[in-house]
């Protein structure tokens, strides 16, 4: 006859109370969120992987400069990206911080909409914290995907 902790798979003078189920339980819940690739932040309603980012901060559209396009680009045919229109010598644009150049009648409402440029998608602040967190916790996550592999390629140099 097989003895309890044989039955159970448990060793005699295991750690055992309220701790003691808590840790094992949060050991299961973690082994099977791996197994199933379960993302804990999606389940905490983070899940903006599926959403729309939101509009950006005003501040971040307030501060952006407003330039003038000199008579060499307009010679060259510049576009707004936009309403791909040509721009005028002197006529005032946005320019984002990538660089790009928009009319502000174009510009302004999209980025009152998202915050993101509309050509590279390079993201302004938005005054979602809840976003800004997610963005950080992406970094994280894509430098701990780089400190792994690189951790794997230097076993085998």
């Amino acid at each position: 006859m097989a003895s309890y902790f044989e039955e159970h798979d448990c060793e005699p003078g295991a750690p055992t109370g309220p701790a003691a189920a808590r840790r094992a339980l949060l050991e299961l819940a973690r082994s099977l969120f791996h197994g199933l690739e379960i993302d804990v932040g999606a389940l905490q309603g983070g899940d903006w992987d599926h959403r729309l980012p939101p509009p950006a901060a005003r501040s971040a559209v307030e501060g952006l400069p407003e330039v003038r396009v000199g008579a060499p680009q307009a010679a060259k045919g510049l576009r707004c990206p936009v309403c791909l229109l040509e721009f005028e010598a002197e006529e005032a644009a946005r320019k984002m911080p990538c660089q790009h150049l928009f009319h502000a009648g174009c510009l302004l409402p999209w980025l009152g909409k998202t915050n993101s440029c509309p050509l590279c998608r390079h993201e302004l602040p938005t005054e979602d914290q809840d976003y800004e967190e997610y963005k950080e916790e992406k970094v994280r996550r894509q430098q701990q995907v780089h400190r792994l592999e690189y951790l794997h390629g230097a076993m085998y140099t």
